[in-house]
Order: structure tokens, then sequence, then C-alpha cells
């Protein structure tokens, strides 16, 4: 099927629940469901990833999301490409189980450097879990002290690689809140085998697949296979597993892969295009709408990407999106009882725009729990 590039957007904008939902779609209402939908989400800064679940679930809070966090129903890992992201505790098992032998090789060469042997992983992980069972959580900066005690150096980044290790290799998670952050816990107690979804390896490729595209879709091969960081052969299998719960779309000479169910837009596509194009959002930092994809061509022009990551460092910004593209970026500056937005577009603000950016930035107060004002019209 083809397709116009302002289809793409509105597609992926309903996806990734930045528009309305369609009817009979539950996906979006809390953040547990967000993040469920979305199966990743970025979230190597807290506090952005805490505002891209809140951006997809109007009238949500932080304290909704910091609740998740401590009821257990998201949870925080690398389930892949090295980064942190929220997870579903239920599908992080097998996530891992995809990603992990090559992202723990991949490290090999930086362990040696660091003068990293499988003793010190092991000496590490029995001190962790010792310090844990039975219900415990301990701050990063208390972990590291505990091991330092037990004569584990975690200088140089020592301690980073362990903690990501033993998270990679299903020991730790990112759990309850601690202090502005999250506490470590063990895999085992705060998301119990028993609970978690058992899938076959080539099952769970077809899985990552599908749930990729069901969050995030229209997409490539590519995209999938960089947003995974897997293989080629990997994403040949989850094709085939799939079969025809996924369809195919060619936007300007490219095809893109997208979930059946949303092959033909949904019910009211029209309607909700109108409201995608008449949308104006202001997204956080790492934000999945960008960040989501190899290609990020569709978004944002070439020359406005290194506005939001500057030298393509990869810190990416908060970004400004209007009509499902970028336009710009934006800051923030909190007090103790406000919050200013003030918009850094990428050219003029139209009037409508304008007018958009007030509303989503009363729309980040209200998630802060804060009055907003915009402090620059753009």
């Amino acid at each position: 099927m083809t397709a116009r590039r302002a289809d793409l957007l509105r597609m992926r904008r309903r996806a990734q629940l930045l528009d309305p939902p369609a009817a009979g779609d539950t996906a979006a209402g809390d953040p547990t469901a967000v993040v469920h939908r979305m199966l990743a989400v970025q979230a190597q800064d807290f506090g952005a990833a805490c505002w891209a679940l809140g951006a997809r679930c109007p009238g949500s809070t932080r304290d909704d999301v910091l609740a998740a966090l401590d009821a257990g129903s998201i949870i925080r890992s690398w389930p892949m490409r090295g980064t942190l992201h929220f997870v579903p505790p239920v599908d992080l098992r097998w996530m891992l189980g995809v990603t992990t032998t090559r992202m723990v090789a991949g490290l090999t060469a930086r362990h040696r450097q660091l003068e990293l042997e499988s003793a010190d992983f092991v000496r590490a992980r029995d001190i962790a879990t010792d310090a844990l069972a039975g219900g415990g959580r301990i701050g990063r900066a208390e972990l590291m002290a505990l091991w330092e005690a037990n004569g584990i150096a975690t200088a140089g980044q020592r301690g980073y690689h362990l903690i990501y290790f033993l998270a990679q290799t299903g020991v730790l998670c990112w759990g309850p809140t601690h202090k502005t952050q999250q506490a470590l816990v063990l895999l085992d107690e705060w998301a119990p085998p028993a609970t978690a979804r058992q899938l076959e390896p080539d099952e769970a490729l077809g899985e990552f697949l599908l749930r990729y595209l069901l969050g995030h879709g229209p997409a490539t091969v590519k995209d999938f296979v960089w947003w995974t960081k897997g293989t080629m052969a990997g994403a040949k299998t989850a094709i085939a597993v799939l079969g025809d719960r996924i369809g195919r779309l060619e936007v300007d000479g490219v095809e893109y892969l997208v979930a059946a169910e949303h092959a033909d837009g949904g019910e009211h596509a029209e309607d909700r295009g109108k409201a995608s194009r008449a949308a104006v959002d202001l997204l956080p930092a790492f934000d999945e709408y960008l960040l989501g994809y190899q290609d990020r061509s569709p978004v944002i022009d070439d020359a406005h990407f290194t506005v939001v990551v500057p030298g393509k460092n990869g810190v990416f910004a908060p970004i400004l999106v209007s009509k499902g593209r970028v336009a710009g970026t934006w800051r923030r500056t909190t007090a103790s009882t406000s919050v200013a937005v003030e918009p850094l577009p990428f050219g003029r603000l139209t009037a409508a725009e304008r007018a958009g950016v007030k509303r989503a930035a009363t729309a980040y107060g209200r998630f802060l729990g804060l009055p907003a004002t915009v402090t620059a019209e753009g």
C-alpha cells in the first residue's frame, strides 16, 4: 500500500499514544498501559522518562508514574542498546533473552580495560543478593559503598559495569522510588519468574517486532534492528514468525512495516488526522517519537537535527512537535511554586501553534503539580 508522509506521521502518533485513542483502543489511560503499549520507553534521564509517560496519558501526574514504579507495574532496566528503559515486568526476561548475549559479548574488551573478571561479577552478585534478599532495596551509591567495603573497587566506571552486568543477567533491576531516582532490587523478587511471559527464541523475536510496531510503527526493518541493536537475520526471523500479522506501507519510495491492526489507520482516521495536523506537543529529552528510529528524516530536517542533538553527541534535547514534525526545542525553569516553559522554535510559530504551546505547557505543569507559564511566544 502506498501512503503519504502525512499518513505515516498520523499513524506513528496514533501508535505512540500522542493523539486521542481510536474507538475501542484502551492502550492509554495510565502510565502502566503506556509502557505496555510502547514495550520500552527510553529512560536514562529519569525525569524526562516520567514525562514521556505523562505526555501519553493526559490527566496523569508524576505521582501516578512514581506510584506505578513503587507498585512494580513498571520497572527500569537495560533491555537493549545498553540504555535504560521503562519496561513491563512481565516482558523484561524474554527481552533479555534476545539481547543479553550480544550486549555482554560487546563489553568484553571494556571489562578487560577495567580489570573486571568473572570472579568480580560473582562476588558482586553474591554481596548484592545477600543484602537484598527478603525484599531489600538499595540506592546506587549505597550499593557502591557496600562493594567497596567488601573489597570490590567501583571507581572508573567499574561500579556502573557491575550493576549493568547484574541487570543484564537478570539479577538486579531498578524498582521502587528512592530519593529522586530509584532503588535497586532483586529481579526475582520484584518481578518473580512465575509472573513473566515465557517465549521460545523465535517467538520472542516475533513478539519484539510486533510490540515495536504496535508502539512505534510504521517503521522500517532497519529502524527495528537499530532499536533493538539486533541483527538483520533476527529481523527476518521475526517477520517470518509474524506472517500476516504485519503489513507493508510505501512512503516516498521507502518500505515500512506496520502492525496489521493499524494498517488502515483505524476507524475515523481522517478525523484523527485533522487532530494530528493541529497538535502541538512538548515532548521530553530522549523521547521515543524522535529517538525510536534509526532514520529520523520523516520527523525532522537534517539541518535541524544538530540543534536537537548538538554535535550529534547522543544527548537529545526536549522537542517541540507541531503537525507531527519536530519544530524546535524547549526548556523549563522550575521553582518550588511554578514552572516556566520557554519554546525555542526553528522558525516563527503561527498563532495556532503558540496557542498549542500554551496548552501543552499547561498540561506539563499539571503533570508536575505546578502552575505553568510560557516565557516567550516563539
